[in-house]
C-alpha cells in the first residue's frame, strides 16, 4: 500500500473552488498546494476537471472527499470507489482524505457529515470499512475529524480515543481540522488542547483551518456552526499554534466555501498559516 507523501511538509495550502478557477490558473498564487472535494471532479471531462488539471501544472494536489460516509452501515459504493480510484490514478494527488462520519442509511444521503457513536462496535465497524477502502484504493487515506452538534448517549471514549484508535488499527492517517476541534470543544464543553494531547503525533499527516459561526440558542447560550464562511478565529490560530508545537509543520490547508471572498484573502490566511509554521520551525531549531 502506497503511504501518503511527505513532500508537502511545511507547506500551507488552499481549497480551490470554481469562482476562482481563471484567477488562479493565471496567477499561480504563492501556496504549497491545493485542495479540492473528490466528488466534484467525478466526471470524466468538461470544465471543472479541465481547470483543476491546469492548477495541477503549478501546484500539488490533496483530494477531499464528502461522499465516502465511512461509519454508514450500508455497503461502501463501489462506483464511488471506482471513480475515485481513476481520479487518484489521473491526478496522482499527495493526500487524500475523507470525513470520519456517516452521511448515508437506507441508502439515502444526508446534506451533512454526521457524528458517529464512539462504541467499541463502531470502532470495529469502522476500521474494517477503512481497510477495504484502502486495499481498493491501494494507498493510505486520511480521516478527518468533523465538528459536531449532539453526542449520544452511547458512547463509551472520548472521540479522540476513537479517532487515534481508529488510525492505530487500520494504517490509515489523520487528517486534524483544528477548527472542528473548538467549534465542538465549545459545543460539548471540552478542553481543546486535551483533544490535541490525546492524538498521536505519528498519525497527523494534515491539518485544516476555517472558519465558524456563531448561533444564538436558547437560554442565552450559543453554538458554534462549522460554516467555511469567515475567516480563521483568533482563538484557532491560538490552538493551531499548539498543534504545530505538538504535531511539527505540517500541511495545513484554510478552507473557505461559502460567503467566498476574492482569491489574495485566502492567500493571505495561508500566509499566516505558513508564518506560523515557519516561526514553529526557528523556535524547534
Amino acid at each position: 500500500m502506497d503511504q501518503p507523501s511527505r513532500s508537502l511538509t511545511g507547506c500551507a495550502g488552499i481549497g480551490l473552488r470554481s469562482e476562482h478557477y481563471v484567477e488562479f490558473v493565471e496567477s499561480r498564487p504563492p501556496v504549497g498546494f491545493i485542495e479540492v472535494h473528490s466528488e466534484n471532479y467525478f466526471g470524466r471531462g468538461g470544465k471543472p476537471l479541465h481547470f483543476l488539471k491546469l492548477a495541477c501544472q503549478s501546484h500539488p494536489l490533496s483530494l477531499h472527499g464528502v461522499g465516502l460516509s465511512i461509519g454508514s452501515v450500508d455497503p461502501l459504493s463501489e462506483p464511488h470507489l471506482a471513480r475515485l480510484g481513476e481520479l487518484i490514478e489521473t491526478l496522482e494527488p499527495a493526500l487524500v482524505s475523507d470525513h470520519l462520519c456517516w452521511s448515508s442509511v437506507g441508502g439515502i444521503h444526508a446534506n451533512d457529515l454526521l457524528p458517529l457513536p464512539f462504541t467499541e462496535e463502531a470502532l470495529s465497524h469502522v476500521v474494517s470499512r477503512v481497510q477495504r477502502v484502502q486495499e481498493r484504493l491501494r494507498r493510505r487515506i486520511l480521516l478527518e475529524n468533523v465538528s459536531s452538534y449532539m453526542e449520544y448517549v452511547q458512547s463509551a471514549m472520548p472521540e479522540w480515543e476513537f479517532l487515534a484508535e481508529v488510525a492505530r488499527r487500520s494504517g490509515c492517517g489523520i487528517l486534524l481540522d483544528v477548527n472542528n476541534i473548538f467549534v465542538s470543544a465549545h459545543n460539548h464543553g471540552f478542553e481543546p488542547l486535551r483533544y490535541l494531547r490525546a492524538i498521536p503525533r505519528q498519525f497527523v499527516e494534515e491539518i485544516h483551518l476555517a472558519g465558524f459561526t456563531r448561533k444564538p440558542v436558547d437560554g442565552g447560550a450559543e453554538i458554534l456552526i462549522d460554516t467555511h464562511s469567515a475567516p480563521v478565529a483568533d482563538a484557532v490560530w491560538t490552538l493551531y499554534a499548539a498543534a504545530l508545537e505538538r504535531f511539527g509543520p505540517v500541511p495545513s490547508l484554510v478552507e473557505w466555501d461559502a460567503d467566498l471572498p476574492p482569491l489574495p484573502v485566502l492567500v493571505a490566511e495561508a500566509a499566516k498559516a505558513r508564518s506560523l509554521m515557519e516561526l514553529h520551525h526557528a523556535c524547534a531549531a
